[in-house]
Parts: structure tokens; C-alpha cells; sequence
């Protein structure tokens, strides 16, 4: 998977922030993710969930509201209703920027804004929510401490989760007065609803009402045993990857790439961002990349380790025929293979620079009621494997550029 930052304009036409993240394979539909009251695209369970989503083949774009993380704008001019045209925004950035979204993804008042935005999105076909209330005025407890301020001055600094929130009275008021109901029932899309029953900030009753309220198709999930903030990161990696199964059969997925075959013998590699490489070989495709250690993003081999796999798999091939050709009770052949590099420390007449060596070290496993002659042999015709011939003998590469 990869992960780029993006901005886009929003409703109030601040730029927002959010990470766009892509699977290792081929995308097969977008969803867009609503994060909680308050928090940010960069919450663990948004992350875990977009990760869950990711893995399951679905493009992923999260953001941060007006005002809030890494988006600009001022938070006490929001309300219930401008993150709701956020959603919208972001929806259409991503329409324009790669298509549009399949799915809407919201936890806790997230969801119940997913909601609301849905009926205005023409490419949405489903909607999960997360811990999602039935009313926004749900939220409303949380303004209790700066109330009576909020009345009389409009704005007042809002202690919240070791953070201070300028809020404005418009925030409150929209909580208290919107309602979903009738966006429920023109909603006309597939629902989930994942709730927990342990849920001591928005009670389970609220799943409840909105699976009520609205039509079918519609899904609950019960999330037993997680809190309201998917803070196990298991239970926001489960809630996603059942939302990923659920809304596979609404997802819009764009044209196949033509998967042409190269001629064998051919392997072609292309490298966009990073070190993550997509590797074709006739009719086979996968990824290889480097460890985060080294700046990649581990989604797959590195060379070296496809360089051992080739080695590998050729031993074990060749004992395999060998073996079949002979009659010889084997039953399986493994090969482990380790890859370092060393300087000869007895190198007779090298140059003044000790000779690097690179060593590649072979053990070879074999299950079978075979004799210590069988076993000898078969070790000497694990040298002679096609791959272990090349890497031994004289090797020339010969590069040139393709024409542009």
C-alpha cells in the first residue's frame, strides 16, 4: 500500500488536507472516510480503518475537517452542517481526480454525517457507519461546560481531549436542530451500521434507530467488546475489513487493465513513486519493494529476495525431476536461502582493494526415505540447477535505452 498527502478546496473554500491511500494491486473502487467529532484524518482508528479498507482493494481518501489537523479555516465558524458540505467537497475532489466514491465510510458523528451527505452524492451506493449517533444533537453534551458563554458571546474556548477548540455558537445550534430522519429516508443506498454494545458515549439504542429509519438494504454488525473509539486496533482493523465484504457488491470497480503476456523469458518492472516496483513475467504480476528501513514500504520482495526465490525454486525443481526421473522416495524438497555480503581475507593477488564477495548460502531439506549415497547425490545435483549454473558462469547485461 502507499499513502500521499493531498489538498483540495472545501465547502467554506479553505484548502483541507487528507491522505490518499492506494492498495498494492489494482484499485477496485474509492470510499471516503469521515472521522469522528473533533478528532483527524491522523486518528489511529481512521488510519487502521483506511488501512483495512486498503487491503481489501479499495482506494481510501480521510481528511480533516475545516478547521481541525492540518486543514485550514477556523473551527468556530463551523458546524454540523459545514462538514457535511465538506464530505461533499472531498466526494467531488475525488471525482475529478480519480473517480468517484462508491462507498462512504463514518465513525461516531462522522457517520451520521456520511449520511447526510450521501443523498447528495450520485456515485455513493453505500454507507457504513461506526459508533454513529441517530441525532447530531447527541454531541451536544460536550458543549455543556461552555454553554452559557456560547449563548451570550458566541464563541468560547473549548477544553476537549487535552486540546482547546474555539467553537462558535452556530456549532451548537446546528447539532441540536438538524435531524436525519428524512435523509434516512431518501437515502436509497445499501446501509451498514457497526455499533458496540459496550459503547458508554453513544449508546447502542442509537443503532438501533437508524436501522429503523431507514429502508433496505440495510446490515447490522455488533463490534462486541470494543470501545467507542475503536482504541484495540484489532477491533478497528475487523470493523474494516467487514465493511470491505459488505461493500464489495456496491462497488462501481473500473475497467480491468488488459493484462497483455510477455514472452517468456521477458520480465518487465515499473517504478512510479518510491521503491514499490510492479514486476510482470509473461502472464504473472506482483509487487517488489525495499523495508521501511530503508525508505520502501514492505509491500512485497526485494530484489535480492526474488534473486533468492529464483535459486530457490530452480533447486528445487531440478531435485524434484531429478528424483522423479530415478524412482527416488522423496516425498518434498525445501530450500532455505540467506543472502551477505563479505570481503575475502585471502585473496591471493587481488588488488589493493579486498575483493567483495557475495555469499549465498543454501540448505536444502529433503523428506524422504532416501540412503546417505541418494542424498549425497542429490546435493551435488542441486549445483547443477539452471539458475545456479548462470549465477556462476560468465554474465553479461547489456543496457540500453528504449526510444521515448
Amino acid at each position: 500500500m502507499t499513502e500521499e498527502s493531498v489538498s483540495f478546496p472545501g465547502s467554506t473554500g479553505a484548502q483541507l488536507v487528507g491522505r490518499v491511500r492506494r492498495p498494492a494491486g489494482q484499485v477496485t473502487g474509492w470510499a471516503l472516510l469521515a472521522h469522528c467529532f473533533t478528532c483527524g484524518k491522523d486518528l489511529r482508528a481512521a488510519r487502521l480503518l483506511s488501512e483495512a479498507l486498503a487491503a481489501r482493494g479499495l482506494g481510501v481518501l480521510r481528511f480533516d475537517f475545516t478547521g481541525l489537523g492540518e486543514s485550514e479555516g477556523d473551527f468556530e465558524q463551523t458546524s454540523f452542517l459545514s462538514n457535511v458540505d465538506d464530505l461533499v467537497a472531498a466526494a467531488r475532489w475525488l471525482e475529478e481526480t480519480e473517480m468517484g466514491p462508491s462507498i462512504l465510510v463514518g465513525h461516531s458523528l462522522g457517520g451520521t454525517a456520511a449520511l447526510a451527505a450521501a443523498v447528495r452524492l450520485d456515485t455513493v451506493r453505500a454507507v457504513a457507519t461506526v459508533g454513529a449517533p441517530f441525532a447530531p444533537g447527541h454531541a451536544s453534551w460536550i458543549f455543556d461546560p461552555v454553554r452559557e458563554r456560547l449563548e451570550a458571546e458566541g464563541e468560547a474556548n473549548l477544553q476537549l481531549g487535552g486540546r482547546t477548540l474555539r467553537v462558535g455558537r452556530e456549532l451548537l445550534r446546528t447539532l441540536e436542530t438538524t435531524s436525519i430522519a428524512r435523509d434516512l429516508q431518501q437515502l436509497e443506498r445499501a446501509l451498514l451500521v457497526l455499533h458496540a454494545p459496550q459503547d458508554e458515549v453513544v449508546g447502542v439504542d442509537n443503532a438501533r434507530s437508524l436501522y429503523e429509519a431507514a429502508r433496505h438494504p440495510k446490515s447490522f454488525v455488533s463490534l462486541d467488546g470494543a470501545d467507542h473509539m475503536l482504541s484495540r486496533p484489532d477491533d478497528a482493523r475487523y470493523a474494516g475489513g467487514v465493511i470491505a465484504a459488505w461493500a464489495s457488491r456496491y462497488i462501481d470497480r473500473p475497467p480491468q487493465r488488459p493484462n497483455t503476456p510477455l514472452p517468456s523469458g521477458t520480465v518487465r518492472t515499473t517504478t512510479q513513486g518510491g521503491f514499490r516496483t510492479e514486476v510482470q513475467a509473461c502472464r504473472h504480476q506482483w509487487i517488489a519493494d525495499e523495508p521501511k528501513a530503508v525508505g520502501g514500504a514492505d509491500e512485497g520482495p526485494t530484489p535480492y529476495d526474488m534473486l533468492l526465490a529464483g535459486l530457490g525454486a530452480c533447486t528445487s525443481m531440478t531435485l524434484r525431476m531429478y528424483a522423479d526421473r530415478k524412482q527416488l522416495p522423496l516425498r518434498s524438497v525445501s530450500v532455505t536461502l540467506t543472502h551477505h555480503r563479505d570481503y575475502s581475507s585471502d585473496c591471493v593477488g587481488c588488488e589493493e582493494t579486498p575483493k567483495r564477495i557475495d555469499i549465498i548460502e543454501r540448505t536444502i531439506h529433503l523428506d524422504g526415505d532416501l540412503t546417505e549415497a541418494q542424498r549425497a547425490r542429490m546435493l551435488q545435483i542441486a549445483d547443477k540447477c539452471p539458475v545456479h549454473r548462470t549465477l556462476h558462469g560468465p554474465i553479461s547485461v547489456v543496457s540500453r535505452l528504449a526510444e521515448p
